[in-house]
């Protein structure tokens, strides 16, 4: 059986650090009579991670938290969980950075802009699949939360008959800072309906996020983010981690939650949910469930993929970026072909990647 306050972490880059930090700092406070949270964070770059759980251990020690951060390399997958047994398991690494454009530019970058985010879904998903498949055999009550490109791999993760709970960031960071932004003390009045694409303005006010606060329309929505959307990438990035904190100490304590969050329930984009007793629920004001997720298809075009029935489809955007190296998957690809459908990226980016960016 899962130990109810148990969390594991895996990941040792910019989100998994500021989840940890953020846990360590909202946890509950330290009492004889309080069960602390435990924290295990895995990675393969074990001295990150021993780097990462000092920082959170001088931080619980400070605010008299009631939290344990444990570190230990992340070896086979399915034998860890099945030594841990989590009540919660996060992914916070993927085989594909979304900060090296800046740093490390290529002509493998430079075709990611071109098809956009969503072509590198394949290598997003590389270790949210394989934590799926050892949950699925090694720890079967641990609720795996994906923090990947959530809006697309967790469609990708229900396809493939995986198990996933939700995701966090990208839709939860917009409805954070909407709810500081109206001042609200919770979100259990506000709605949020938004897709990883909404990080940046669209282009159509059309296609703006939308948002319900006691079921009515919250107006000016671009103006209420235009100021957190300025921010660089890596500071959203923090207050994504503390509003998947909040998430996790809400999870664990068996609360119900109102939150909005990308990808419940293998769905594409993100939505208004409810959780209870580890069970996530849409909580639409008034709205189609079909409608939401056509509305956050539509809204996910600029990342040149739509996942659903069983397929990635590359949009013609990524189509013609794609065509001249993997003509076979330009126009899309079954899910049931994810490993290799991988290793074809996998080897596209080793070959992109050696060229001097002066050549491109």
């Amino acid at each position: 059986m899962t130990t109810p306050q148990h969390v594991a972490v895996v990941g040792s880059g910019a989100l998994a650090s500021s989840l940890c930090r953020s846990l360590a700092s909202l946890a509950p406070p330290r009492r004889p009579d309080t069960d602390p949270i435990t924290v295990t964070v895995l990675a393969r770059n074990l001295d990150a991670v021993e780097q990462l759980v000092r920082d959170c251990r001088v931080r619980t020690a400070v605010g008299g938290t009631a939290a344990v951060f444990t570190a230990r390399p992340l070896g086979d997958e399915a034998a860890t969980l099945a030594a841990l047994q989590p009540a919660v398991l996060v992914c916070c690494a993927s085989a594909q950075s979304p900060y090296e454009k800046a740093t490390r530019p290529s002509p493998w970058t430079r075709l990611v802009e071109q098809a956009g985010f969503g072509v590198t879904l394949p290598l997003q998903a590389t270790v949210a699949v394989r934590l799926a498949r050892a949950v699925a055999t090694a720890s079967p009550h641990t609720l795996l939360v994906n923090g990947c490109f959530p809006d697309a791999v967790n469609p990708l993760l229900a396809m493939l008959g995986l198990p996933v709970l939700c995701g966090i960031g990208n839709a939860a960071t917009l409805a954070a800072c909407l709810q500081a932004a109206l001042g609200l003390p919770d979100q259990r009045r506000l709605a949020v309906l938004a897709h990883h694409a909404h990080l940046t303005e669209p282009d159509d006010p059309a296609d703006e996020v939308r948002a319900w606060l006691d079921g009515a329309p919250v107006p000016g929505v671009s103006a209420l983010l235009a100021a957190d959307r300025a921010q660089p990438r890596r500071d959203l990035n923090a207050i994504a981690g503390h509003a998947a904190a909040r998430l996790l100490t809400d999870l664990l304590s068996g609360a119900e939650v109102h939150t909005s969050l990308p990808g419940p329930l293998g769905l594409p984009g993100g939505y208004p949910v409810r959780l209870t007793g580890g069970a996530v629920a849409l909580n639409l004001p008034g709205l189609d469930p079909a409608e939401a997720v056509a509305w956050n298809n539509r809204a996910g075009r600029p990342d040149g993929i739509e996942v659903g029935d069983g397929r990635v489809h590359h949009l013609p955007r990524a189509a013609a970026a794609l065509e001249a190296y993997l003509p076979e998957v330009a126009h899309g690809w079954a899910a049931a072909d994810y490993d290799t459908v991988r290793d074809r990226f996998c080897d596209l980016r080793s070959r992109l990647r050696p060229v001097a960016p002066a050549l491109v």
